[in-house]
């Protein structure tokens, strides 16, 4: 355990640790506190005074000097690809951002191209051009050049712009459509393998050459099905097993999936689940026909290409005597059993533990729990991070009942059902979340006594806790009998393994707000901003009037709802057109107008935005747009063909709790 807060210290000379309860010596150099240079005040040092700690790690925690950054890009450059248009957006953004990646003097970047056959660039230092050298024998992969491959970002920078400049029109009369992703990953292991770092691979289609190739799994016929939906785990363990090898190589590998039809996300996201990699999946891509999606890869590049990264890491998590980790959600490798490897680790990733409480706490008042991450620096810095959180042992299931947090409750629901579908069976999953809030009710209920039978009463910590279930059944990873195609349901899966809770939350309920009367509501000031603060509406149709505009929060996209009868007003110092008719279908802007209402508008998105790490985009939804849809199927409170309503689904609760 690392020393944090909550040690206790028995005199000058003693502590005792918090987790194991070992006492323990003072060592005489830890009786010095380097902040107020003081003597004999162990306790006051800024270590035992802050529950989140930052290390310097000394070499002994480090099997070899630490690693520079390595960022490796593998880019699907088939037909499909080129005529989506992707490989312009990654170009630009990777000029824009080249002397923003993180690292130091040490920092190296490669490029490898692949379509039926796999292409390098020679980089080296000293050349008038890039090099392509092609290899085309995709059934033994080897590396043309070993050393000329992935150069110092700093030496070639002039080489590396020259080839980002050139690739976007390199391929454009391509007449392959073949895809041979797997033997491209082979040749980025074999690269990076030395070193470790991290591997971006973009791919638009099925892989369909090579080691690794995938088939099509999907009927479009079942995806409205209410029974089976199949083939949610993997169909091969190609993508898993070459995602262990770079984990073991200290190599993460991310996926950027832009695809147009059924691209076996199942089996492709292995690679990024099992090497702490992340993923990220833009659906029906292509530059020119979906702008919204084209906006969204290049937010996203922007903030993945800048955002601090740490490499070569490892995550322990420890808590006290009596209690046992035994689950953990999120994109590593399990090295041994309590040690979580993560051959990359960056600032969006959220994790999720299961616990036990083996023992009797009788004889505590408190409990501990530590994560420490050690990880290198994108600087080269060894550090370890250590967060300790202490929360008290109460008696009483009222107590217990009391400090219940609903949304981690939920959060952690939604990563068990996932692994339950993919384990037994999509049904066993929603069955099991609807049990957990029947259990929890009838638990609470029982304590109770003086209660009619009759009613439903729920804690008031656990108030929001059967709709916030209602809504992860009504989600596209959980539900069944609406159209869902098995990529988009696959993604939403992974989304829930990958996500920090707060991101999460708007994912399964969305907050809805009404904005066109954002002038009369209260305001708060943020950085010399007038930021209005309207109420959260439910979701539910009903909330909806013709005569008013509705922005919806998921997270990673905002929809703007106009109804039919909007004052003209707002939609010319809003939107920027004279009426409704005159808005377009594909709006994905607010103009700058010099408007109040248009001023606060803009500021409460802005003021949204701000507040996470993915830039989402927007859409304005007219009732024609087929965006609608989406939009609507938010709308969780309200009954669907295939789905109760919020007061149906609490109606069910209550008859299965009195059963």
């Amino acid at each position: 355990t690392y020393i944090n807060p909550f040690v206790s210290f028995i005199d000058q000379r003693r502590w005792k640790c918090n987790l194991c309860y070992r006492v323990n010596d003072v060592p005489e150099e830890f009786m010095y506190n380097p902040l107020t240079r003081s003597y004999g005040e162990p306790h006051k040092r800024p270590e035992v005074q802050n529950s989140t700690v930052e290390f310097i790690a000394s070499s002994d925690y480090m099997l070899r000097p630490p690693q520079p950054a390595v960022y490796l890009f593998v880019l699907d450059v088939s037909h499909n690809a080129v005529e989506a248009g992707y490989l312009t957006i990654v170009c630009q953004s990777l000029l824009e951002n080249l002397d923003k990646l993180p690292g130091d003097s040490r920092t190296r970047i490669g490029f490898i191209t692949f379509d039926s056959t796999v292409q390098f660039y020679n980089l080296q230092e000293g050349l008038s051009q890039p090099q392509m050298l092609i290899v085309s024998d995709i059934d033994d992969i080897f590396l043309p050049t070993p050393d000329s491959l992935l150069v110092n970002l700093h030496e070639s920078k002039e080489l590396i712009k020259d080839l980002l400049n050139a690739l976007p029109n390199m391929f454009t009369n391509t007449r392959e459509t073949h895809s041979a992703l797997g033997p491209a990953l082979q040749a980025a292991f074999k690269l990076m393998s030395p070193t470790g770092g991290r591997i971006s691979v973009f791919q638009t289609q099925l892989p369909s050459l090579g080691a690794g190739l995938l088939h099509s799994r999907e009927d479009p016929n079942q995806r409205s099905s209410t029974k089976v939906v199949q083939h949610l785990g993997p169909a091969t363990d190609f993508y898993k097993k070459l995602a262990l090898d770079c984990s073991g190589q200290q190599t993460a590998v991310d996926l950027f999936l832009l695809s147009s039809q059924y691209s076996d996300l199942a089996s492709l996201a292995c690679m990024s689940k099992y090497s702490a990699g992340c993923i990220y999946y833009y659906p029906s891509f292509h530059r020119s026909h979906n702008p919204a999606q084209a906006e969204k890869l290049q937010k996203d590049l922007k903030r993945y290409l800048t955002r601090k990264i740490g490499f070569e890491a490892v995550m322990r998590i420890r808590c006290t005597k009596g209690l046992s980790i035994h689950t953990f959600h999120g994109n590593f490798f399990v090295r041994s059993t309590d040690l979580l490897s993560l051959a990359n680790v960056n600032p969006d990733a959220g994790f999720a533990v299961q616990m036990s409480i083996e023992e009797s706490l009788t004889d505590t008042s408190l409990v501990c729990f530590q994560t420490a991450l050690l990880y290198t620096s994108s600087k080269g810095e060894r550090r370890i991070r250590v967060h300790t959180l202490c929360l008290p042992v109460v008696s009483s299931l009222a107590d217990v009942y009391a400090g219940a947090d609903v949304q981690a409750v939920v959060c952690l629901l939604a990563n068990m059902a996932v692994d339950r579908s993919v384990s037994s069976s999509l049904s066993d999953a929603r069955d099991a979340l609807v049990n957990a809030v029947v259990d929890s009710l009838a638990a609470y209920m029982s304590t109770a006594s003086n209660l009619q039978q009759s009613m439903l009463i729920a804690p008031n910590s656990l108030k929001l806790f059967p709709l916030y279930i209602l809504a992860l059944l009504k989600q596209k990873a959980f539900r069944t009998g609406t159209s869902t195609r098995l990529d988009d349901r696959v993604y939403a899966m992974c989304q829930m393994k990958s996500q920090p809770l707060v991101h999460l939350m708007k994912m399964i309920h969305p907050n809805l707000y009404r904005i066109d009367k954002l002038i009369d509501e209260s305001t708060i000031h943020v950085n010399d901003r007038v930021v209005p603060q309207p109420p959260l509406q439910k979701l539910s149709a009903e909330k909806l009037t013709r005569e008013g505009a509705f922005l919806m929060d998921c997270g990673s996209i905002f929809y703007i709802w106009i109804g039919k009868n909007c004052s003209n007003n707002f939609i010319k110092d809003v939107l920027g057109y004279p009426n409704y008719a005159s808005v377009p279908q594909k709006m994905t802007q607010l103009p700058e107008v010099d408007a109040l209402s248009s001023e606060r508008t803009r500021s409460f998105i802005s003021w949204l935005r701000d507040s996470r790490p993915l830039s989402p985009v927007l859409q304005v939804i007219k009732d024609e747009n087929p965006a609608k849809t989406d939009f609507f199927q938010h709308l969780i409170e309200d009954r669907t063909e295939a789905a109760f309503s919020y007061y149906e689904f609490l109606l069910n609760i209550q008859q299965q709790i009195c059963k």
